[in-house]
């Protein structure tokens, strides 16, 4: 049997979350489609000593702080349990264990889960940024000997063979990383270009705080400095090299440039012989599911501020994907809440002449 809605979001996290309370304020019938067998999934399976870069102050979706001190720095666990209880709070219509296989559209959108189908007058990508992980094409070359890894799949220092580690990546993960991992392994960093530091508090305030308050997290990609900023990797927030190198005698490296065997090689002209390299490499899109003219070359879903050039769907979640506070806990609502008003417009021009006045939303 093929279930119809106004509206599916494919993805239950933050950004499927944050668009769902919308949905419901608006009155529209919807659905929440999440591949994973729990609520918050994508949390749960990042390492176990992760920690947001930004306070609990600046973690809330809309309508729901985030519990506890506002200016502790939450952890991975908590950050899980806040959106499994968001989604239970506001009764938000999350299936589980709905991993979409493919979206195209006949008279109106329609979605291929697991063994059955289902239809969408609009539907919302809200996948995240984190899809695919991407792993250079240097990892091919090591011998089977040494372990490998993502970041995605890296949990703790106890699932890591004895031996020397090579952290590659030198964004917020890789650092985190090879800070866990040091108290039990010889680590090794490889940063692929240099990055200015920032504090995570300044003064006694947390750095978003200022960000905020002098509009950089506003800024939008079309901005001329919005354009240079998002053209840059990910800020590092709260690490630094020397703390790194002092605290946690991590060795650093420049970027890796080639591996052989079990050796690894890097721009500065150093190498090491690893036992385990971890690629904390970042990620690409995955939307091969989506069976519309809507890609670019490189898989990436077109759009412009979310809204794409097909009708009736649209993306959130994405970094940058309007402004520099696009992709983070706290500052996903302000698209969330801007792409509600495009699907209430949309619905309001596709409107029969004598439309049935729909119910309202449960309180």
């Amino acid at each position: 049997m093929t279930k119809r809605h106004e509206v599916i979001v494919v993805g239950g996290g933050q950004a499927g979350l944050a668009i769902g309370y919308f949905l419901r304020q608006r009155g529209l019938d919807f659905t929440i489609l999440e591949a994973a067998h729990e609520a918050a999934a994508a949390w749960r399976q990042r390492w176990e000593s992760l920690t947001l870069f930004t306070s609990a102050r600046y973690d809330s979706l809309p309508g729901l702080p985030f519990p506890g001190d506002p200016d502790r720095y939450p952890t991975r666990d908590e950050v899980a349990g806040y959106l499994s209880d968001y989604a239970e709070h506001f009764r938000l219509p999350v299936e589980l264990n709905s991993r979409v296989r493919s979206l195209r559209r006949r008279d109106v959108f329609v979605l291929e889960v697991g063994d059955r189908s289902c239809e969408a007058n609009q539907v919302v990508v809200a996948t995240g940024p984190f899809q695919a992980p991407r792993i250079p094409s240097s990892a091919e070359r090591l011998s089977d000997e040494v372990t490998q890894a993502h970041s995605s799949s890296y949990r703790s220092p106890h699932g890591i063979p004895p031996g020397r580690v090579v952290v590659v990546g030198g964004g917020n993960s890789g650092y985190q990383i090879a800070a866990d991992l040091s108290d039990t392994h010889e680590v090794h960093l490889a940063i692929g270009s240099r990055q200015q530091p920032l504090p995570q508090r300044i003064l006694g305030r947390d750095l978003f705080w200022y960000l905020d308050a002098v509009g950089l997290l506003q800024l939008t990609q079309e901005s001329r400095l919005g354009r240079r900023l998002a053209a840059r990797e990910d800020t590092l927030i709260g690490s630094s090299p020397r703390r790194l190198r002092r605290q946690h005698a991590v060795t650093m490296h420049g970027r890796l440039i080639d591996a052989d065997g079990n050796v690894v090689r890097f721009a500065d002209g150093s190498s090491v012989e690893a036992n385990t390299v971890i690629w904390a490499t970042g990620f690409r899109p995955e939307h091969s599911w989506i069976e519309l003219p809507v890609l670019d070359a490189e898989g990436r879903l077109v759009h412009t501020r979310g809204v794409t050039a097909e009708p009736g769907l649209y993306l959130l979640g994405q970094l940058w994907q309007h402004t520099r506070g696009s992709a983070l806990l706290g500052w996903v609502k302000d698209d969330a809440e801007y792409l509600s008003r495009q699907i209430v417009d949309s619905r309001a021009a596709h409107a029969p002449s004598n439309p049935q006045p729909h119910p309202s939303p449960p309180s």
